[in-house]
């Protein structure tokens, strides 16, 4: 499968650019409020499995301490685009900022589209009064983000523009990338799909600091201020020849500490990003390691069946510091304060004890490369088959060494066990009255597949089938 085109969506703040890539994509993605500058990030969505929109934050005078870098953002996203949508409000006149956003779209080379929104208000201009911007008529679209009119022309106009781009694709000019669908680990990594990571934490936590890391170019805005990322965040990167994309999330706090509006829609997009992830990178800060709504995420983490990673930020912080100021504990021998978190991370998350635990400096650079390698080692526990015999010989040794409890006159008998599934690994034990059986012994049988096959990363699925007739 060749890679997707790009299309970019530029303009000037409230022109209704995430409502319009909302209604293109036919579900919310971009957050929508009437308070400008929104969006901040560069939000991305695939359109009808035909090019990738991606919707840039809104180009406005640089007057506070984000804009130097939503520029560079969308400076990134025209360059990469094969098409680019000039977004302005159709109920207002155009302005200096708008014709120079039209001339810098221009002067790319790429095919330009001028999309006219809010065209279903009453006040609505006659298109001669934006052709001096200098797009063709014939590339002139109005439309409406609200009732959805005048979308499916502009995505037929944006496909004939995308002509050429295909052309190429199809005489092998355009790089690959995965296709969609299990690739198992065959060698081809060209049918494989891209292995999503999704950053998960509380609010400055550092999740944007690291994606950057991750990225190598700041794709995701980094403030010390709380609740910079809004949407979710994408960037891809290539390890080992392996494809991943990683989504930075708009850090989480308790439910009842978040305020209504942009905030509630970011908790949405983040749980969101837990389904769509294969792999969930939970973020807990050195400094204050402490938290039961990290507790909370890692279990809908588990609950979704994702790989995870237990990482550390800020680690260089933890260098000089005694373990005293984080855990009320006095050092003992060359233990370090480093030491002391992971004891209260394995003490705190003990349901998770096949999660591995990353100390990681997006200052330093510590450990995030390693990441990438965790990442596949996960991947490929995710997608691990064990064969039926080997699954019935641990059941057998578990049977022997520890048989289930029942009740005075009836036992639960587990009679075999298969692996239906991958991603997560799901097992099905068939028996005789096995809703008798305890959740200990449950727990048990997953250690013993574990010490065999431990799964590193990823929380393994058993359902229990009584085969009783009735």
């Amino acid at each position: 499968m060749k890679r997707l085109p790009i299309v970019a969506l530029i303009g000037q703040t409230n022109a209704g650019k995430s409502s319009f890539l909302n209604r293109m994509a036919h579900r919310n993605i971009a957050i929508v409020a009437r308070e400008e500058g929104t969006t901040r990030d560069n939000v991305i969505a695939t359109i009808d499995e035909t090019f990738i929109l991606v919707d840039t934050a809104g180009l406005k005078d640089p007057s506070d301490d984000f804009e130097a870098s939503i520029q560079e953002q969308i400076q990134d996203a025209i360059n990469s685009a094969d098409v680019i949508l000039v977004t302005l409000d159709s109920s207002k006149y155009f302005n200096h900022r708008d014709a120079s956003i039209a001339k810098d779209a221009l002067r790319s080379g790429k095919p330009v589209l001028l999309v006219l929104n809010k065209c279903d208000l009453a006040e609505s201009l006659p298109v001669e009064e934006f052709r001096a911007l200098g797009i063709a008529p014939e590339c002139i679209y109005y439309v409406s983000a609200t009732t959805g009119q005048g979308i499916e022309k502009l995505k037929e106009g944006v496909n004939d523009s995308l002509r050429g781009f295909r052309s190429a694709a199809a005489r092998g000019l355009a790089p690959t990338i995965r296709g969609d669908g299990l690739a198992g680990h065959d060698p081809k990594r060209a049918i494989e799909p891209s292995l999503k990571l999704a950053l998960i934490g509380r609010p400055n936590v550092g999740k944007s600091s690291l994606f950057n890391a991750l990225g190598r170019k700041q794709q995701a805005i980094v403030s010390s201020r709380q609740g910079t990322t809004r949407d979710v965040n994408r960037v891809q990167v290539k390890y080992k020849s392996r494809e991943l994309e990683i989504l930075d999330t708009a850090g989480l706090r308790k439910p009842g500490k978040r305020e209504v509006g942009i905030e509630k829609f970011s908790a949405i997009r983040t749980l969101a990003a837990i389904e769509e992830a294969d792999i969930c990178c939970l973020l807990v800060d050195s400094t204050e390691p402490h938290s039961k709504l990290d507790q909370a995420l890692a279990g809908q983490i588990i609950e979704a069946g994702k790989g995870i990673v237990m990482v550390v930020t800020k680690s260089d912080l933890l260098e000089n510091a005694e373990p005293t100021n984080y855990f009320g504990e006095e050092n003992v021998g060359n233990r370090t304060a480093a030491d002391f978190l992971i004891d209260q991370l394995e003490k705190d998350f003990d349901f998770l004890p096949y999660a591995p635990v990353l100390l990681t400096s997006s200052t330093t650079g510590e450990n995030v490369t390693q990441l990438f390698e965790l990442a596949l080692q996960i991947d490929e526990a995710r997608h691990t088959e064990v064969k039926t015999a080997e699954l019935n010989k641990i059941l057998n040794e578990a049977m022997v060494s520890h048989p289930p409890a029942g009740l005075k006159n009836t036992r639960p008998k587990p009679k075999y066990i298969v692996q239906t599934d991958v991603c997560p690994p799901w097992f099905v034990v068939h028996g005789h009255e096995l809703g008798l059986l305890h959740w200990s012994w449950k727990r048990f049988l997953e250690r013993k597949i574990r010490e065999k096959y431990p799964f590193v990363g990823t929380p393994i699925k058993f359902s229990f089938r009584s085969d009783d007739k009735s």
